[in-house]
């Protein structure tokens, strides 16, 4: 028998579940302009459906109900699909920033829809099959006010490396080197944090998270927390767009092992 409390069950099954998700996709797409024309990014078509659904149904997955969609370029085209595509149980709200914020500014201007006292940001341009309740439970062990889930890929050529000390924070964040070619942990474009903290950056006025917030932030400022080797996927160039179909499959098919991502 179960001795937990439903709460606590639902809380193991549903780790998202209390959990306000923003999705940062304002952003132009101009590195797939020749694949996507003035389709928004987070439509690229992605194993016959948008890599919004996608996401979506991963989120949904881990127990999440209520998103942020944190929206800018071609917003209405995304607002259109958005309108039949809703997951049932999942609930969507839209902010559309009126002009070109950066990922930090939009999510600045979405602070006030972001209600719960954790809450998770994801770029919406990326994808880790990682276990996000085992992120939220870390996050949560470690009491810390901002997260970063840290994936390790096989090379560094495209990414920033992140410097993490051996009490799991973050010393440094490397910019990309074209000569290190070798295996290291990035940041995989998810994260946690506390609605104190998103309260700080909404009175600044940091346009980039990862520029402006991130690099510029004292050593030690955000924990790390590992994924390991996690398939990571980042759809930003046309050539990783084209594998992402693959990584895609083998998460929901654990999630949801009727679903067929082709």
């Amino acid at each position: 028998m179960n001795s937990r409390p439903p709460e606590a069950r639902e809380a193991g099954s549903r780790p998202l579940a209390a959990i306000d998700v923003a999705i940062l996709a304002g952003g132009l797409g101009t590195r797939l302009r020749s694949v996507l024309g003035d389709t928004p990014k987070v439509l690229a078509p992605v194993g016959g459906k948008a890599f919004l659904d996608h996401l979506f149904a991963w989120l949904k997955g881990f127990g999440a109900r209520r998103i942020v969609l944190c929206l800018g370029f071609r917003a209405e085209k995304v607002l259109e699909h958005v309108a039949d595509h809703i997951p049932d149980g999942l609930e969507v709200v839209t902010v559309v920033e009126p002009e070109p914020l950066g990922t930090a500014g939009g999510l600045r201007y979405a602070r006030d829809k972001l209600v719960s006292d954790q809450v998770l940001v994801m770029n919406g341009d990326t994808f880790v099959d990682a276990d996000l309740g085992a992120f939220a439970a870390a996050h949560h062990r470690a009491g810390s006010p901002a997260s970063i889930l840290a994936t390790t890929v096989p090379s560094m050529v495209r990414y920033g490396r992140l410097e993490i000390d051996s009490a799991g924070m973050i010393r440094r964040f490397a910019e990309k080197d074209p000569a290190d070619t070798g295996p290291g942990p990035i940041n995989a474009g998810l994260y946690l944090f506390s609605a104190a903290w998103l309260d700080r950056l909404a009175a600044g006025t940091a346009v980039s998270l990862e520029r402006d917030v991130f690099a510029a932030a004292p050593a030690g400022s955000f924990r790390a927390i590992p994924a390991g080797n996690a398939a990571f996927i980042d759809i930003g160039t046309p050539e990783s767009l084209a594998g992402a179909s693959a990584v895609l499959a083998q998460a929901l098919d654990r999630l949801h092992p009727t679903r067929v991502v082709a």
